[in-house]
């Protein structure tokens, strides 16, 4: 997906949410890669949306978690019309199954190792 960085989205101040979004494709995905990206682009518009990450296992299981201030801007971007469209080819197309889990996030901290 994208040009996303390795880099993990940095920890923010709670209370906020996370959209973990958990995944495994067909062998065809033709066409899923650009409408991601654009899916990538999108969601940046979004009112509190905080930022994600990704990660994909060789055999193919994908996990996207997206942040987000409040249940509102998850709300909003679940109700985006392309989102919308972009959901329902996934499922025609693109997905042999997914699971969606929606949390609030009331702790959070990180590490980052110093350089040098």
């Amino acid at each position: 997906m994208s040009d996303h960085s390795d880099v993990p989205v940095a920890a923010h101040e709670p209370p906020y949410y996370v959209a973990v979004f958990t995944s495994a494709r067909r062998e065809d995905d033709a066409g899923y890669g650009e409408t991601a990206e654009r899916m990538e682009e999108l969601v940046r518009e979004i009112p509190g949306y905080l930022g994600m990450d990704h990660a994909r296992t060789p055999g193919g299981l994908a996990i996207t978690v997206g942040y987000f201030r409040d249940e509102d801007a998850i709300k909003e971007w679940s109700a985006h019309a392309e989102h919308r469209a972009a959901q329902k080819r996934g499922r025609a197309d693109w997905y042999e199954r997914y699971t969606l889990h929606v949390a609030k996030v009331e702790r959070s901290h990180g590490f980052e190792r110093a350089r040098g």
